[in-house]
C-alpha cells in the first residue's frame, strides 16, 4: 500500500492520522461540554431558576 502512495506516503498517511485525532478529540470534546452544560441545568433547576423554554435538562428530545 506505501508504494502505491510514491514517495509522499508517510506524509500522505500522517496527515490523515493527524486529520482524524484532530476529529476524535473534536468530538470527545464535544460530548464532554454537553455533559457539563446539562449537570449545570440540572443544578440550576434544582435552585429554582428555569429555562425559558419551558424544558428539563433531562428531558430527551
Amino acid at each position: 500500500m506505501m508504494t502505491s502512495l510514491g514517495p509522499y506516503a508517510s506524509f500522505i498517511v500522517t496527515s490523515y492520522a493527524a486529520a482524524a485525532l484532530v476529529v476524535a478529540i473534536l468530538i470527545g470534546w464535544i460530548g464532554h461540554d454537553y455533559r457539563n452544560q446539562t449537570q449545570r441545568l440540572r443544578e440550576l433547576e434544582e435552585r429554582g431558576i428555569t429555562r425559558r423554554s419551558g424544558r428539563s435538562a433531562t428531558d430527551m428530545r
